[in-house]
């Protein structure tokens, strides 16, 4: 089966003093164990970038430019990276008025376009509820695995 991590699941792997960082480690260690398929596609490597250089005050993890960079190509020899192609935005316009998404929604939809274009139907995140308007997925927090 083919995994996708959202990018909440790498930012926890990156931070080994973070709450969560134990669970979303061991999810994804299991997954690799079984066998699985895990992947990683712009957007998630996207948002990874933004936290990992936001500053710690503002819940960033204050990564200088060279090691998140570091970490991004680190990412990509372990997980298989999916590019984006130009199927993406018509999937992602016809889901968002499929499913009448708005504001802050249309991000986390943009994903599951990609998902779809790219046929990947199982989703390891902290925020299932962000995804459940999306019946063809299969949604799964660490402590699901």
């Amino acid at each position: 089966m083919s995994y996708l991590l959202d990018s909440n699941i790498l930012l926890r792997m990156a931070q080994p003093t973070h709450a969560m960082h134990a669970e979303a480690t061991h999810a994804t260690a299991a997954l690799l164990r079984r066998g699985e398929t895990i992947h990683v596609i712009p957007q998630i490597l996207y948002e990874f970038w933004s936290v990992a250089t936001r500053e710690i005050q503002y819940n960033g993890l204050g990564l200088s430019i060279p090691d998140a960079h570091a970490e991004l190509a680190r990412l990509k020899t372990i997980f298989i990276f999916l590019p984006d192609s130009s199927a993406i935005y018509p999937e992602w316009e016809r889901l968002v008025m499929q499913y009448a998404v708005k504001g802050r929604d249309s991000h986390d939809t943009r994903i599951v376009a990609a998902m779809n274009v790219h046929q990947l139907t199982h989703l390891l995140t902290f925020n299932k509820d962000d995804f459940k308007r999306f019946p063809s997925l299969t949604v799964l927090l660490p402590s699901d695995i």
